[in-house]
């Protein structure tokens, strides 16, 4: 996948912030916010940044993968999005990258080994991160089909919005960061 991942690399919204208008219907992305790690014509990637999997904590996901936590940190999973959900990425700050880690932008990076989860269990991983299970995927044309359609936002990233705990109140936000009222936007695409 980080092959596909780097071949978007600079491209497009790669590195931008995604904000689920109000009328977002769609159940798996309502009132999220996702961060694009990918978008190119041919397909997008991106991680749910607001949203956590209730089932699994990080103590069980390591059970799970055979590490030792020497960790005193509360480490919170995330839902990172519908597709491939026993997949885990670890989005992350640049100061700590590996082999594997691909740079998404020079305060952000994206990495999907064990190792980070070991090293982030033993408190030498990344300052910041935020671990997710699963992505959210567009086909081609398709993310950008919906943003026409009014279905989302687009916002730059700031270290707040892309690892800050405060969940319910990230979407609410982002859209702040933008300066618009909410209750005053349209669901509807207008064509002059």
């Amino acid at each position: 996948m980080f092959d596909r991942l780097s071949e978007a690399e600079g491209n497009f919204l790669t590195g931008k912030l995604l904000i689920a208008m109000p009328s977002m219907q769609d159940p798996w992305f309502e009132r999220s916010v996702v961060y694009l790690c990918a978008h190119s014509e041919e397909w997008a990637m991106g991680l749910v940044l607001n949203r956590l999997v209730e089932s699994l904590s990080f103590p069980d996901l390591l059970e799970q993968l055979g590490i030792e936590s020497a960790t005193e940190r509360a480490i919170r999973v995330h839902f990172g999005g519908p597709v491939e959900t026993g997949r885990g990425f670890v989005l992350h700050s640049t100061e700590y990258l590996q082999d594997s880690s691909l740079q998404i932008d020079d305060g952000v990076a994206l990495t999907a080994t064990v190792d980070i989860l070991r090293d982030i269990a033993h408190d030498r991983g990344p300052r910041r991160h935020l671990l997710a299970l699963g992505y959210a995927g567009w086909g081609p044309g398709q993310l950008d089909q919906e943003i026409q359609a009014n279905g989302w936002l687009i916002v730059d990233p700031d270290e707040t919005l892309l690892f800050d705990s405060d969940l319910e109140g990230k979407w609410q936000k982002a859209v702040d960061k933008i300066g618009l009222d909410v209750a005053k936007l349209s669901g509807f695409a207008g064509h002059a």
